[in-house]
């Protein structure tokens, strides 16, 4: 055993979490530590591979399927269920073994509860008590039964009188007995096949048990090889976690630096944005103002040249109405109705009362001759340039990488010295050793084994040869009797070889007596043995019943609470048992999970001195970082913010703008007037009147494309800037402010509010340093738990036991008895059967003879007893 605890001593090392070390070297209260949990989460940590540990591959398969004679095992099961229905007594051997523990007395058993426990296990035990008991019986009455037998028959009585009575039924007797002796040899043959297949799968199974002890040793070897690659594997891996801590030291800029960013631009980054976007808002004023600016003098210099082009028109057809032809009482009410519509030719927006936008224009250039675009992205680079920063001021932390390196390489070689405290690599070469031993003189008795299997295979065909020998002459006698039996032939005159068949089932039945009490002893023996061994171990073991009765509580000693731990590790207060331990096992979990060795080794205090070293976090708080030189906007910058909202582009007066551009350029639309014009000129006669109105209206829709086009353009244009201007500038003054207030928010977060960020950063820095440890804790334990020792081969080798106790050896010790007893069974019949069909074969001593009456004319047949006729010569 001392090789377990080595390896036990070994395995524990890694077994722990970093958080407790922490929270104790922080010092801080658990009450303030979950509240803080509760407001903000931890930082996420990278994950790190640590790659797989080296798996054992284990050989054995426990696990046996018995084929074709399973049928007869489920029999024996089914018949066991039947005599011993009850479900496994833990209880009343719990109780008997507490109240037993200083040894069996007898008087003791006198006590009231000892005598109740005996009722309970009467009662339990009661079916095979009375199958013992019958058996007993038979034991004992069957060779006193056939002494009395024999001396009945030789007294003449019991069948033993050589003469044979003459019945009407003779045949249909003879022929009942006959199939009777028959079906009875069938079935004692069946159980003799029964008695001998299990006889025979015993031998077959020894052989099987063989591969289960190789790869059973085979695995535990694999077990003991591998165990020290996959600890060695473990200590490796810790240089995963502190390449990853060096990594992260030496680029403390980018990584600090950018969790420092990360917090302040929630704040800085969105000002800088208004800011930014404010720029983009002067470029699009100016331009604005400029179409307005440009609009405005299109549209006042159209005006002028429509109001003369419209002017003239309006006059010249006025002239053209007032053509003597516009007299004729025809004409003269189209002539009236164009002369109405004289007035519409003229000017409806009047641009020339609009102010101008020139100097709101002039201070817009102004304000944009200081670049604030290129300002703003200066605060960009300036705040952008925080991991610079903090590379610069974190120099003392990068230079200490040598320092740390060798702490941390100091840490390594304490785990590895750690784990080289205890010979385990010896211990296991010696477990090798003694496996190599162990089964080298197992298998030295091999030989010795098969001779006794033979010699056991030798009795077991012995004992069935009892019955064969029965059975061969009840089957000899059948033939015999059968085939020399002569209808014609009297009693007395019966044939040599039916009277042989006689004899020989006589020999059958004199051969049962002899047999029948020494096979019952056997089946009786076998059965009380064989059938309390498969109900009281086997049915428990495969249920797991079993492990419960050893894992109670107190069972082997008032003071000692749990068997397992006391027996390996002296201490049986822990919570082991034999059951979680198999079923760790049976799961393939590691050594370390299924003894439960964290409650026995604390390296709590190994870890505070190597993985959380003091040293180590000690170079982690010594990081300052200040960025109170960050200036996020110029005063220049500043400046042309205020300029901006005073360069009165929010004074000019926009409701005077968008009242004129809302008219029409012309009262009538010239489009519409032409057309009317013309669809009035067809309506006179043909002539010059008519030419020259459709002339005016041709002249009309020229002016309207070649100048009311381009000023409705010019409309357009100023709308559109007009309503960007006044959009733009709708509290101007208070949106710069509001940018303002923003930048000097963020500048004073920076400047006096930014060491509280630089702390929680720093912290959360340093905790993901911490946790890349607790990672390879984590790993390291998660590892023991499922990876690294697994102990399959014990579950294994608990498993292969039942299989070869129990499904090789006692079901088929089960089922040697079960045919074995069948056939003790239906020998009684067959004596019967045997002993009467007996009667019909052999030849009698005396027959009944009939002859005439001489008291009546009637002939009647009186039998008298005659001796068969003498064929010797006289």
């Amino acid at each position: 055993m001392l090789w377990t605890k080595w390896l036990a001593l070994l395995l524990c090392w890694g077994a722990t979490s970093g958080e407790q070390q922490a929270d104790e070297r922080d010092g801080t209260p658990l009450e303030a530590r979950t509240d803080s949990r509760r407001q903000r989460s931890p930082p996420p940590v990278e994950p790190l591979d640590f790659g797989f540990v080296p798996a054992a591959v284990y050989d054995t398969h426990a696990y046996y399927e018995p084929g074709a004679i399973g049928i007869l095992f489920h029999m024996v099961h089914a018949f066991l269920y039947v005599v011993q229905p009850h479900t496994f007594p833990k209880d009343l051997i719990v109780q008997v073994i507490q109240q037993n523990m200083g040894g069996i007395k007898i008087e003791e058993w006198r006590k009231p509860e000892n005598v109740v426990l005996l009722l309970q296990w009467i009662y339990y035990e009661a079916g095979f008590l009375i199958c013992a008991a019958l058996g007993i019986f038979f034991v004992v009455l069957t060779p006193i039964i056939g002494m009395c037998f024999c001396v009945c028959r030789c007294c003449e009585n019991c069948g033993g009188e050589m003469h044979q009575r003459q019945r009407k039924n003779v045949d249909c007797q003879r022929g009942f007995y006959t199939a009777s002796l028959i079906a009875t040899s069938i079935f004692i043959i069946l159980g003799v096949l029964i008695a001998y297949a299990a006889n025979h799968n015993v031998s077959a199974q020894i052989k099987s048990t063989r591969r289960f002890i190789n790869t059973n040793m085979r695995d535990l070897k694999t077990f003991a090889n591998n165990t020290p690659a996959q600890i060695e594997y473990l200590t490796a891996q810790y240089t995963t976690a502190k390449n990853k801590v060096l990594s992260d030291l030496d680029n403390i800029g980018p990584l600090l630096g950018g969790r420092i960013h990360s917090q302040l631009e929630k704040e800085v980054v969105p000002s800088l944005d208004t800011a930014l976007r404010m720029a983009g808002a002067m470029r699009e004023t100016k331009e604005a103002l400029e179409n307005v600016s440009s609009s405005l003098e299109v549209l006042q210099e159209g005006t002028g040249k429509l109001q003369a082009s419209l002017s003239g028109e309006r006059a010249s057809l006025s002239n053209t109405l007032s053509d003597p032809a516009c007299t004729n009482g025809a004409v003269s009410p189209t002539c009236n109705a164009i002369r109405s519509t004289l007035s519409q030719l003229g000017i409806n927006a009047d641009f020339s009362r609009l102010p101008d936008v020139n100097h709101a224009l002039a201070n817009v250039n102004t304000v944009l001759r200081t670049d604030l675009s290129n300002i703003v992205q200066k605060g960009y680079s300036s705040f952008n340039d925080t991991p610079k920063l903090v590379k610069e001021q974190t120099k003392n932390v990068v230079s200490a990488l040598p320092r740390v390196k060798g702490m941390l390489d100091k840490i390594g070689t304490e785990i590895n010295s750690f784990s080289k405290m205890f010979p385990v690599e010896a211990s296991l070469a010696n477990f090798t050793i003694f496996l190599n031993d162990g089964q080298k003189k197992i298998e030295a008795y091999y030989p010795q084994i098969d001779q006794m299997d033979f010699y056991r295979w030798i009795g077991c065909v012995a004992v069935l040869c009892m019955v064969v020998l029965v059975l061969a002459f009840n089957i000899l006698g059948l033939l015999c009797g059968t085939c020399g039996y002569d209808k014609q032939a009297t009693p007395t005159t019966r044939g040599c070889l039916s009277n042989t068949g006689g004899n020989l089932l006589m020999a059958g039945v004199g051969f049962s007596f002899i047999f029948a009490w020494v096979l019952m002893a056997i089946v009786t023996t076998l059965f009380v043995v064989g059938g309390n061994v498969e109900k009281m171990v086997c049915e428990p073991l495969a249920n797991r019943q079993l492990f419960k009765i050893i894992d109670t509580p107190y069972l082997v000693h008032p003071a000692k609470k749990n068997f397992l731990p006391g027996m390996l590790f002296q201490n049986p207060n822990i919570d082991l048992t034999l059951g979680s331990m198999y079923r760790d096992c049976y799961e393939n979990n590691g050594l370390y999970h299924s003894l439960q060795l964290e409650t026995m080794f604390n390296i709590n205090s190994f870890l505070n001195r190597t993985v959380y070293n003091k040293d180590l976090a000690k170079v982690f708080e010594s990081v300052q970082v200040n960025l109170q030189d960050i200036t996020l906007l110029e005063q220049a910058g500043r400046d042309n913010l205020i300029n901006f909202a005073n360069s009165g582009v929010g004074q000019v007066d926009y409701d005077a703008y968008l009242a004129e551009v809302n008219k029409g350029v012309t009262l009538v639309d010239l489009l519409t007037f032409s057309t009317d014009l013309e669809a009035q000129a067809d309506q006179l006669p043909r002539g010059a009147l008519e030419n020259a109105l459709k002339g005016h209206a041709s002249s009309i829709r020229q002016i309207h494309r070649e100048q009311v086009v381009p000023m409705e353009q010019a409309m357009s244009t100023l709308s559109q800037s007009i309503k960007q201007l006044q959009r733009m500038s709708n509290d101007l003054p208070v949106k710069v402010t509001n940018i303002l207030s923003a930048i000097d928010a963020a500048e004073y977060l920076i400047t006096h509010n930014a060491s509280h960020v630089i702390k929680q950063e720093t912290r959360a820095y340093t905790q993901s340093l911490v946790g890349y440890f607790k990672q390879y804790t984590d790993w390291v334990k998660n590892s023991l738990t499922v990876e690294v020792a697994q102990c399959k081969p014990i579950s294994n080798m608990v498993d292969s036991m039942e299989i070869v106790a129990c499904s090789f050896i006692l079901d088929s010790v089960n089922t040697f008895w079960f045919g074995l007893g069948g056939c003790c069974i239906l020998l009684i019949p067959s004596i019967i059967f045997s002993t009467k069909l007996a009667k019909y074969y052999r030849r009698m001593d005396t027959e009944d003879v009939f002859e005439d009456s001489p008291y009546s004319d009637t002939l009647t047949r009186f039998p008298r007893a005659s001796a068969p006729p003498s064929y010797h010569d006289s």
